[in-house]
């Protein structure tokens, strides 16, 4: 990562290097998310906007002169926010949120979900209407470009007031406390600042707060998963396609007429690839009058779940530009309401999980047909020799127990609600449950997609390769020449954990 500058207005006319401006009138895209958090570029943040965080800072010292009670800013939280709090003591009350709030447990949160949530805190207190003073997010910033990310438990979130407790956790190493990794170490807040050369910064008023009041943990979650997830269902046409091949399926239900009068932009775009890569096949076509739905209707699923997936990048998007801190700041006004809340985001993310569930799921039947030999005039199970050898029996049944999982992890987190802080806080979106579930279902997809990619790469092996389309060839050509062929029984756990890596880093 490259280190941390801050640029005029002038420097931008005058630099080439890599600038990400964050206007109220500008856009942070699912692309830009994944060049900052995923490829590890740095970012240089011109001067105008540190400008906007000192401006809103202002706001907030002007505010603590009224003597009036603001949520947050002198006042206790939540249940407790009618109890004011003495200016003596108002640094104290955001230590004490802090500390107070990192309750989270269980297995630390995979960095790269830390790393999106620190970046779009960072953008939100961009935007000025938090009253935080340049320090705070400068920290983060420097944090981020030194590659120290704080550990973070990933249970403990309502959704609602934000994701309250993993930010906290976020929070602590900014004080110096709790814990983060260095170069793929755990080690302590504390060390980790000051292998830096970074200072633990002391909060003043309204600060914890705004470092834990929003929503960031969730939205990375449902950025870096609809990130996976755009590449799970492009690949899945191409996959559907091949295992159309592998079975000598009918290509008349991708005939463009058939979708231009069922006009799903989604649909027709997945009708033109599977009918594109199936041009020039010389397989020989079944005498079947029709093949089965998880064939023939592959375009009526794949594009129903595109349009799903445009949705959700569409309302996350949103989210990644939103100030979902409280209070907030308007020029001579300090407004407390309720954009922490989480149901927005927490809506798409169960969203996301019933498309991913519905894609595992006829992926697995199409897997499940090219065991039979009545489908496919191949030997059963795709192997030579069945009886002594069992093929892909049991790659199937792995892909039959995922899909059965999603189905559970399906269930919308976001009908539940749970309330806490003595009813103050009545009514919350359970968003991160839903996205701790929507991360395993991503996975689980993409495993259900790679077992099928070995078994119509298996199947065309045995059937005729030189034979199938061209454009099949060259899609399965990757798994070809990395995996070799099932002619004897082995382990198939190295062959699916590979190609379900080549799914998810989209290296087919």
């Amino acid at each position: 990562m490259g280190s941390v500058r801050y640029f005029s207005a002038i420097d931008i006319l005058q630099i080439g290097c890599i600038i990400f401006l964050m206007d109220l009138r500008d856009k942070l895209t699912l692309s830009d998310f994944k060049f900052l958090v995923l490829e590890n570029e740095s970012i240089e943040i011109p001067h105008i906007y540190w400008e906007r965080v000192k401006e809103s800072h202002h706001l907030l010292e002007r505010v603590l002169k009224d003597k009036k009670a603001h949520y947050g800013i002198n006042t206790g939280f939540g249940q407790l926010a009618n109890k004011r709090i003495g200016e003596d003591k108002l640094d104290k009350l955001q230590e004490h949120l802090i500390l107070s709030h990192s309750a989270g447990v269980g297995c630390d949160l995979p960095l790269d979900i830390v790393k999106g949530a620190m970046f779009l805190r960072l953008f939100c207190f961009l935007k000025g209407k938090s009253g935080v003073r340049e320090q705070i997010p400068k920290m983060l910033h420097s944090m981020i470009e030194k590659g120290v990310i704080p550990a973070v438990p990933s249970k403990g979130s309502v959704g609602a007031s934000g994701d309250l407790a993993p930010s906290a956790h976020i929070a602590l190493v900014l004080l110096g406390k709790g814990f983060a990794y260095y170069k793929g170490k755990r080690i302590s807040g504390s060390e980790a600042l000051k292998k830096n050369e970074l200072e633990p910064v002391r909060l003043e008023a309204k600060e914890g707060l705004s470092l834990i009041n929003g929503t960031q943990f969730m939205t990375s979650i449902a950025a870096l998963s609809l990130i996976r997830s755009k590449r799970l269902i492009q690949y899945a046409d191409y996959l559907a396609a091949s295992s159309i091949e592998c079975i000598g399926g009918r290509k008349e239900p991708f005939e463009p007429e058939i979708h231009k009068v069922r006009p799903y932009q989604g649909q027709i775009e997945s009708a033109s690839t599977i009918l594109r890569l199936l041009n020039h096949s010389k397989i020989k076509r079944s005498e079947r009058v029709q093949d089965p739905y998880s064939f023939r209707c592959s375009p009526q699923v794949h594009g129903a779940i595109k349009e799903v997936i445009k949705f959700c990048e569409a309302m996350t998007e949103i989210e990644m530009n939103a100030v979902t801190d409280n209070p907030l700041l308007f020029e001579d006004r300090v407004l407390s309401g309720g954009n922490f809340h989480g149901e927005p985001v927490a809506f798409v993310i169960d969203f996301m999980k019933i498309a991913l569930t519905e894609l595992s799921s006829i992926s697995e039947r199409r897997t499940a047909h090219l065991m039979d030999p009545d489908i496919t005039n191949l030997e059963p199970f795709l192997t030579k020799d069945p009886g002594i050898n069992s093929g892909y029996m049991i790659p199937h049944t792995t892909s039959a127990s995922l899909v059965s999982r999603n189905k559970s992890l399906s269930y919308p987190s976001v009908v539940d609600s749970i309330p806490t802080s003595l009813n103050q806080e009545d009514h919350v979106s359970m968003g991160m449950n839903g996205a701790l579930s929507l991360l395993e279902t991503v996975e689980n997809t993409a495993y259900v997609l790679a077992i099928e990619l070995l078994s119509a790469t298996q199947g065309l092996r045995m059937k005729d390769w030189e034979k199938a389309a061209p454009g099949i060839k060259e899609f399965l050509s990757t798994v070809k020449e990395i995996i070799p062929p099932y002619d004897i029984d082995r382990e198939h756990y190295n062959d699916i954990e590979t190609v379900k890596d080549l799914i998810l880093n989209g290296k087919l």
